[in-house]
């Protein structure tokens, strides 16, 4: 076992999960110094081209989730449990946010979700497909983006070492190629900060989907001035085929 994960588990039983009687099962977890790694792979931010490949191999379901995770900058976990009532109505912008309770999101902070014009299209198109969730196969919930029709689409246009978080990552890439500042990228991404993130004004919230709209298309970076650069993937991590 990963001795990431066994430091998860003795601060869940020191600070969430309790016994019979409300207490918690350690007083205290015990340090554990993790070993510096070198084979963690680099994020792959996608190319548009490659988004284009690889979303067109996509089933639609799958294909939806993905391109709101790309415009949002949302963890798999974060869009397979998305929920409508997550959704707060902003009448004076003509449009919508979501806010992702902070028990559903990995750094323990409410999730503010702003939606750029790619975004609130998914949305229009899954809004009345189900009652309770937003994203669903078949009438039900999706437990992970990271599964077989993923792992056969990457695979079917050459990309075997993408993974679902390098949508993320591609995100992030492009909001800073296309100048949005340091504190905007941190909120649109859901990075921990000072700031209470769920609580803007409207000028605030215009000036977030104003910069999110920045990355809906190629059509700001046709200039050519933007130039993603990549080191080549090694060898040994193209086998590396964690979601």
């Amino acid at each position: 076992m990963p001795m990431e994960v066994v430091r998860r588990i003795l601060n869940l039983a020191v600070g969430e999960w309790l016994d019979e009687h409300g207490l918690t099962w350690l007083q205290s977890a015990p340090k554990i110094r993790l070993l510096p790694r070198d084979d963690a792979r680099e994020p792959y931010p996608l190319s548009w081209d490659e988004q284009r490949r690889l979303f067109a191999a996509l089933p639609e379901h799958l294909r939806m989730m993905c391109l709101f995770a790309i415009n949002t900058g949302l963890r798999n976990k974060e869009v397979c449990g998305l929920r409508w009532d997550d959704e707060v109505e902003i009448p004076e912008l003509e449009t919508s946010v979501f806010i992702i309770p902070k028990e559903r999101v990995k750094n323990k902070e409410d999730r503010l979700v702003v939606l750029n014009r790619v975004a609130r299209a998914v949305i229009h198109r899954m809004r009345g497909d189900h009652p309770v969730w937003g994203f669903t196969y078949k009438r039900s919930p999706v437990k992970s983006m990271y599964n077989t029709a993923w792992k056969a689409a990457r695979e079917e246009v050459g990309l075997p070492f993408v993974r679902i978080h390098d949508l993320k990552h591609t995100y992030g890439r492009r909001l800073r190629s296309a100048g949005v500042s340091s504190e905007d990228r941190q909120d649109l991404l859901g990075h921990k900060s000072g700031r209470i993130t769920t609580h803007y004004s409207a000028p605030e919230l215009i000036n977030l989907i104003q910069a999110s709209e920045r990355v809906c298309g190629e059509n700001w970076c046709k200039s050519g001035a933007v130039t993603i650069l990549r080191r080549k993937i090694p060898p040994q991590l193209v086998g590396n085929r964690a979601g």
